[in-house]
């Protein structure tokens, strides 16, 4: 069992303040999150720094989500589908989580990030208003086909979930930004919930370490979502071109060994 040290707290409980305010406004909170575990607690094994990630996120989106609930007011008819299929995908995910090594999805993750970020990026209207694609059986049909896949990428690794969820539901389904980080968040409170399912039993979270960054993210969520509804759609907008564009860094720069 890794010792963690107060320095060492406070660098992670500072990293998961950030994370909690990045991940509520458009998700991605994982990109300062899991690499400050990683960073700062090299003693740890794999499965007890994605089980700790899970218990400090948990904390940051299920304020961030009460937060969009209260304000934006999403649909129940598609986000609960979305939390239950993105429930299912997460606890599948973490159940594979120790047989599947990073190096399996980052290239792939690195892929679908920079085809997202372009996508956004030269089509400035993409999100700016709801414009439902479907109506019926295959609106539900694809908001849970979108909560299933990311859900499982969710529990198997991470990093990215929330934004990943936003594009899907912005991309696949048509709705603006703020209200896709609305639903995002309420599927994201599912899938940490379902990684939680498999890990704690498993004896693989570090609760201390948890539990600390996880007030620091809870405060962080409800600063971004609150944020994210003042400002609107375009302001999410931008905050996930400059997410994504780092995340294409940062695995972009694992991919090809700079670090």
């Amino acid at each position: 069992m890794p010792e963690e040290t107060l320095n060492v707290l406070a660098l992670l409980a500072l990293a998961a303040l950030a994370a909690g305010y990045v991940d509520a406004v458009v998700g991605g909170g994982g990109l300062i999150q899991l690499p400050a575990l990683l960073l700062f607690m090299p003693g740890a094994a794999p499965v007890q720094i994605l089980a700790t990630n899970k218990l400090a996120s948990v904390f940051g989106t299920s304020i961030s989500a009460a937060t969009y609930y209260r304000r934006v007011g999403p649909d129940p008819k598609t986000f609960v589908p979305l939390m239950i299929l993105a429930f299912a995908g997460s606890a599948l995910g973490a159940g594979v989580a120790s047989y599947l090594p990073a190096e399996v999805f980052e290239p792939i993750v690195l892929v679908a990030l920079i085809l997202v970020g372009a996508w956004v990026l030269f089509k400035p209207s993409l999100g700016e208003a709801t414009e439902l694609r479907y109506d019926g059986h295959r609106h539900l049909i694809g908001a849970m086909v979108v909560g299933f896949a990311v859900g499982f990428y969710d529990g198997a690794l991470g990093p990215g979930t929330g934004s990943f969820l936003v594009i899907g539901l912005v991309g696949l389904l048509g709705y603006s930004f703020l209200e896709a980080s609305a639903k995002a968040k309420m599927a994201n409170v599912a899938t940490n919930l379902a990684a939680l399912v498999v890990f704690v039993p498993q004896g693989a979270v570090l609760w201390k370490t948890g539990l600390v960054m996880g007030v620091c993210n809870l405060i962080g969520g409800y600063l971004g979502a609150r944020t994210a509804v003042a400002k609107g759609a375009g302001f999410v907008r931008v905050f996930f071109i400059v997410v994504v564009a780092g995340f294409i860094v940062r695995i972009g720069g694992s991919v090809l060994g700079i670090w």
